[in-house]
């Protein structure tokens, strides 16, 4: 009890004093776990509405594969992007290999089938009747997709959640392909794993503290969007 204590304690001596190093880890964690959930959105949610609302031969399949896909290992996704990413990988012409750019796309590759996999849960809830009058007044797939995911938001937001909270949380990929660098690529999960090896358990907990209020602010700022809008 008296180690939780000095975590916590420890914690607001990191906030209060702005501790530059925690300040850059917190929003380095911010912003790339926010771009992998952005890319995720901008893949998921079409494709999810594409599977939700077509038929054709197979797709079952492919549903089950996004399925399968949300509970994807991230350490399997982090050796894969590893592979792709590596100096002789296909992809490692780019570079990419231990920056930020790299964690993103291994935690987009985590949260695209969360959110998938939420958005067909979400647009196959609604009437059909309501996308039979959406197309009948001529409008483009597009249009209808908006419109439907207007009807679908509460579930959608659900699905933006599950996705920032798959990535936020995860520290295997992150781990592979960013290398956990000072000032680089280290973010709140990869410097808990640090400092629990060496040791440091107070520290540990004060990170995994900052960890979980970050990942509640997020999560509390997402609700309140979503709750205002179902009043609306």
């Amino acid at each position: 009890m008296e180690m939780i204590w000095q975590g916590l304690v420890k914690a607001f001596e990191l906030l209060l004093n702005g501790d530059r190093e925690i300040i850059g880890i917190t929003l380095l964690t911010l912003k790339v776990s926010g771009m992998a959930t952005l890319i995720s959105v901008l893949i998921g949610v079409p494709l999810g509405a594409f599977l939700a609302l077509s038929v054709f031969p197979g797709r079952k399949i492919l549903v089950s594969v996004v399925n399968f896909g949300m509970g994807l290992p991230p350490v399997v996704v982090g050796l894969w992007v590893s592979i792709f990413l590596w100096r002789y990988g296909p992809l490692g012409f780019l570079g990419l290999m231990y920056t930020p750019a790299a964690i993103i796309i291994a935690q987009a590759v985590i949260a695209a089938p969360i959110v998938t996999g939420f958005s067909i849960a979400a647009i196959q809830q609604l009437n059909p009747k309501i996308r039979l009058q959406i197309i009948s007044l001529g409008a483009t797939w597009w249009q209808a997709l908006f419109l439907l995911a207007r009807e679908a938001r509460l579930g959608l937001l659900a699905a933006v959640m599950a996705g920032f909270g798959g990535v936020v949380s995860e520290v295997g990929a992150s781990m592979m392909v960013g290398g956990n660098i000072q000032g680089q690529t280290r973010v709140l999960t990869t410097a808990t794993v640090m400092e629990v090896s060496k040791g440091n358990f107070d520290m540990a907990i004060a990170i995994s503290l900052i960890l979980l209020a970050l990942a509640y602010g997020v999560t509390l700022f997402l609700t309140i969007l979503q709750q205002q809008r179902r009043a609306a």
